[in-house]
């Protein structure tokens, strides 16, 4: 049995008086990829914004219920909201690159957590670069502005800043939403790579990359969690109607 290293009791989300997450009571184990699919407005990005308290940005919102990581409430009142999201990376549908260097943009948060200088950073840089697989394609203008970059590039650069700060988990939002097959595929393959050090969890509409990247699954409809288990249990033989009827129409589509 896996490590559980998220797991959230009796979660819930409301803006204002809406009620959007409902519930929503998870293991999300450690170091593997788990996959949250659903139809568009079921709250799959409002869990994963739930997970690292970016939602405390939005607002209106208001969580109940507890979610622990290693262990720890992050939402207890003692808990620093920015060691929590310098814990659990957040990879957003679509690229912000910062309006600077492509090596500035990877030494940013380092920078913040006191690393400003000298033969670290520029280590931690590469190290970040090559576990994406962008150091080859930028190792000769890292002093380029990052916006020169492909959209593919710069998803890339992204994932590298989310890396440099050394994460424990790294949530991923559609990341591949508005790339090329080719981007895609390229970010599936360091989600795959990235998933024995890391716990990694994807928000996405593709079920045919769920398949590819994902160990385990979560269903959510509604706003609830209607069924959660392994890639091969969700897909191959789902317990639930709702499930069933999801998988089916996704895939004939």
């Amino acid at each position: 049995m896996s490590e559980t290293h998220i797991q959230t009791s009796g979660l819930s989300l409301f803006y204002h008086d809406v009620h959007v997450l409902k519930d929503v009571s998870i293991s999300i184990p450690a170091r593997h990829a788990t996959a949250i699919i659903g139809p568009s407005g079921c709250g799959k990005t409002t869990l994963l914004k739930c997970l690292n308290r970016m939602i405390d940005l939005v607002p209106g919102a208001r969580v109940t219920g507890r979610v622990l990581v290693g262990g720890q409430d992050i939402y207890a009142g003692t808990v620093d909201v920015t060691s929590v999201r310098k814990r659990i990376g957040l990879i957003a549908q679509k690229p912000t690159v910062l309006p600077m260097s492509i090596f500035d943009n990877v030494a940013y948060g380092p920078r913040i957590y006191g690393a400003h200088s000298g033969k670290k950073l520029r280590e931690t840089v590469e190290h970040s670069l090559r576990v994406v697989g962008l150091w080859e394609e930028v190792k000769t203008r890292l002093k380029d502005p990052a916006s020169r970059l492909s959209i593919g590039q710069q998803q890339r650069l992204c994932l590298a800043r989310g890396l440099a700060v050394e994460p424990e988990i790294l949530l991923f939002d559609e990341p591949t939403s508005s790339l090329d097959p080719a981007s895609s595929l390229r970010i599936e393959k360091a989600i795959e790579d990235l998933k024995s050090d890391y716990t990694c969890v994807v928000v996405t509409h593709n079920l045919s990359q769920a398949r590819r990247v994902a160990d385990h699954v979560l269903f959510m409809c509604d706003g609830e969690l209607v069924e959660h288990g392994t890639a091969d249990a969700i897909f191959e033989s789902p317990q639930e109607a709702q499930t069933q009827a999801y998988v089916m129409e996704a895939e004939s589509e």
